[in-house]
């Protein structure tokens, strides 16, 4: 098996295959830190984990074939017809084999970023989509 190919990942939003995508940010799980102070204790502050924290995914990509069926996915959000749902992220080695996969839970789009065109410029047309989520499986993030 070869290494994990950091470009080469694919998105799936519930009943939605939205594709391959070339950048993902976001994969970051954060403990809000509680300090306690113990009484006759001087040399440190005890610091226990609170909540935690997730950050919104921010998924970016060329404009493809799939993109339509992303534009699909947000427009039911707006009409009212898809509640909060799962996505799931798969990452994937030289040889196509599954290397990673997180599991999101209570997913809801944040925001679509459509392409700036300039007929002065050649640059390939980028689409960047981010959801906010409850969290992902911890445990069994590894396939």
């Amino acid at each position: 098996m070869g290494d994990a190919l950091s470009h080469l990942f694919h998105v799936r939003l519930d009943w939605v295959d939205v594709g391959l995508w070339a950048e993902c940010s976001g994969l970051e799980v954060e403990y809000e830190m509680e300090e306690y102070v113990e009484g006759g204790q001087n040399l440190f502050v005890h610091k226990l984990p609170g909540r935690m924290t997730f950050k919104p995914i921010v998924l970016t990509r060329p404009i493809d074939k799939d993109s339509a069926k992303l534009r699909k996915y947000m427009a039911s959000v707006i009409i009212g017809s898809a509640a909060r749902s799962t996505a799931s992220i798969t990452v994937y080695d030289a040889d196509l084999e599954a290397v990673m996969n997180w599991s999101f839970i209570d997913v809801v789009p944040k925001s679509w970023k459509g392409p700036t065109f300039n007929a002065g410029e050649e640059k390939v047309a980028i689409e960047e989509f981010a959801f906010e989520h409850h969290g992902f499986d911890l445990m069994t993030g590894s396939l």
